[in-house]
């Protein structure tokens, strides 16, 4: 990781994360991306997969966006230049793509978003525009321009004339080129401007963010489901009205002390609330339950012929510890196990049979349940 980073994990997290951008030079040297411009393209056109085609016409400044899926002719009429393809969750559907996630962390799993992939030709670009989260810029092949402001009073309105939320005005302070294997982190809030030169992949390696209004809307309606329909606005200590339109300074009151204590959340709470929403937050497609259910002596079969476990690409997993026990939470579900073996599934994407078949009874049945459930399967 301090390869990756130009420096140790914790420097980094120091000095730069949420703080200044950092341009890494040879993040990944010798680079070679494991998929190609075609790959991106067919992807594009599966039905689940979440695509976007961009072009922007130069002399009129004109940008237009598609969403996909696509079909195969859709390609055929780009123009040569000046136009972009953007799929998001590649490493969901790519093995090789997520792989390259266990470079990065040392950030907490629950904070990684996505890796989003991005094919231009020369002059393709999505526009100066701000993201309101963390994002590594890894290149993948061939070469593109990044333009950054880091300047204090840099303007952030927005265009009204496009889909696309571009910034008005855009006047960078650095500007470098990125070969494969570079690398650029951005905090939130940078204005930036990535360009194409020639054909390039760009792979965006996003971090998870909720907005605050995301996180109080959730709790709000964790904390509503789980109040008595008896507790309701009390005002034992009502005076007479001398303006019967009015709402008082007392009736606010009695409704501030009401959502101070609504608004008021222990650890367990917070856990119990915080761990369902972080893990189903974003996520774009839910894992499927096993068509047939695998019973205990099914499972241990197949684990003594040296069949492996591995983690639905779409289940999302983080864990808390509770006492000498856990939680487990995935994609929403949440599931009591022990701590070890929280652990234990959610260090790696495979874990191998011999493993698990040192569990105790109790933490294979979790295992088998996740299985059912769809958030893990077994190898052929």
């Amino acid at each position: 990781m301090s390869d990756l980073l130009g420096m140790p994990p914790a420097r980094f997290l120091r000095d730069y994360w949420q703080k200044k951008p950092l341009l890494i030079r040879g993040a990944l040297p010798n680079f070679v991306s494991p998929i190609t411009a075609n790959d991106l393209a067919g992807l594009a056109c599966e039905e689940m997969a979440l695509s976007r085609l961009i072009t922007h016409t130069p002399k009129t400044d004109r940008w237009t966006l598609r969403n996909g899926p696509f079909a195969e002719g859709d390609f055929a009429t780009l123009p040569k230049s000046h136009w972009t393809l953007l799929v998001q969750d590649v490493d969901k559907w790519d093995a090789n793509i997520a792989a390259l996630l266990d470079q990065f962390r040392f950030i907490p799993d629950w904070r990684i978003d996505d890796v989003m992939v991005s094919y231009a030709v020369d002059g393709g670009s999505v526009g100066a525009h701000v993201d309101q989260y963390d994002v590594f810029l890894l290149q993948a092949a061939g070469t593109r321009r990044w333009q950054i402001s880091t300047a204090a009073d840099a303007p952030k309105e927005f265009r009204s004339d496009v889909e696309l939320k571009l910034l008005t005005e855009f006047k960078p302070t650095d500007e470098w080129l990125l070969q494969p294997g570079d690398m650029l982190y951005l905090p939130p809030g940078v204005p930036h401007h990535g360009t194409a030169i020639g054909e390039c992949l760009t792979f965006s390696i996003g971090l998870r963010a909720p907005s605050h209004a995301e996180l109080f809307g959730d709790f709000a309606d964790f904390v509503a489901e789980r109040l008595p329909e008896e507790q309701r606005y009390t005002d034992s200590d009502l005076s007479a009205a001398r303006f019967p339109g009015e709402i008082d300074t007392s009736a606010l009151q009695n409704v501030q002390k009401i959502l101070a204590t609504i608004g008021t959340a222990d650890e367990q709470q917070l856990r119990t609330w915080f761990g369902p929403f972080i893990t189903r937050y974003r996520n774009a497609h839910a894992p499927a339950p096993r068509p047939r259910s695998l019973t205990d002596a099914a499972l241990r079969k197949r684990l003594l012929q040296g069949h492996r476990l591995q983690r639905n690409p779409w289940t999302r997993l983080a864990y808390a510890k509770v006492g000498k026990a856990a939680e487990l939470y995935t994609s929403g579900d949440t599931q009591a196990c022990s701590l070890a073996l929280a652990r234990l599934l959610t260090a790696t994407r495979e874990i191998d049979a011999a493993v698990l078949l040192q569990l105790a009874p109790d933490e294979l049945d979790t295992v088998r349940a996740l299985l059912n459930a769809g958030h893990f399967g077994i190898s052929a």
